[in-house]
């Protein structure tokens, strides 16, 4: 088991640690952003108005992507759903406006480049190489879709570090604490021994509802970040996880 410090909070006998990706290992601000104005021009130009409720909905305001908004912390199907249901305010049949939304997604994927996935944060490669040099076991839970999760830990060569590769369909997403116990599991850890790396306050509240050890919000703008006030601390960037020391059992 390994002592981990961030800032001056200590976590004792840790075996594991789950990060978020998108906003925590990945800087993928730019494609969120241009993937939800896409998604947004498309779904207007069949419905007109809708565009623009889906962007207020997504959070994506100019060149900023809210880091509480459906597009930074919701499922690409919840995303869908809430784009439907604009369309369903027109008076369309619940089946058309799926069928609508559904569309102006697929479309949007093919003329953004959804296929080279987002960059790491500079630096984030040296962290999860450090803590998986320390015997700790390393996941990622994310909200994206498990292949694009698997597309960017082998875009990224990070299979070495990466044990668990956790993304979210149509079943469960965040914050049901059942996503949480699932990757533990798949890591060989219970929730009690292992932290949550997330930039999302449904990432706190998803592993703190599952016993996590800890959890540790991450802003890279600013440590001061009130959407993570309930994370156990806050940093502004990924090397300031540090490894103490090993500890006995």
């Amino acid at each position: 088991m390994v002592c981990i410090q961030c800032r001056d909070v200590t976590f004792r006998d840790i075996q594991a640690i789950v990060f978020d990706k998108d906003g925590t290992l990945a800087d993928s601000q730019d494609f969120m952003r241009n993937l939800g104005f896409k998604r947004a021009r498309l779904l207007d130009a069949q419905i007109p108005g809708a565009g623009e409720a889906l962007l207020v909905a997504c959070g994506i305001e100019g060149d900023r992507v809210d880091p509480t908004g459906l597009m930074a912390v919701g499922s690409r199907h919840e995303n869908e759903i809430a784009a439907a249901a604009f369309v369903a305010e027109t008076g369309r049949s619940w089946w058309e406006s799926l069928a609508v939304a559904r569309k102006a997604f697929a479309q949007a994927e093919r003329a953004i480049d959804v296929a080279t996935p987002s960059p790491l944060f500079v630096g984030s490669l040296d962290v999860l190489q450090n803590l998986a040099d320390a015997g700790l076991k390393l996941g990622i839970l994310s909200a994206d879709t498990p292949e694009r999760v698997q597309q960017f830990v082998r875009e990224h060569q990070l299979d070495r570090y990466i044990r668990v590769q956790m993304g979210v369909d149509l079943g469960p997403s965040k914050p049901d604490p059942v996503l949480f116990e699932r990757a533990c599991a798949s890591l060989g850890v219970s929730p009690h021994e292992a932290l949550m790396v997330g930039d999302s306050p449904l990432d706190i509240e998803m592993a703190k509802k599952a016993n996590a050890a800890g959890c540790i919000g991450i802003c890279w703008e600013s440590p001061i970040a009130a959407h993570l006030q309930t994370a156990d601390v806050t940093i502004a960037q990924l090397d300031e996880i540090r490894v103490l020391a090993e500890t006995s059992r």
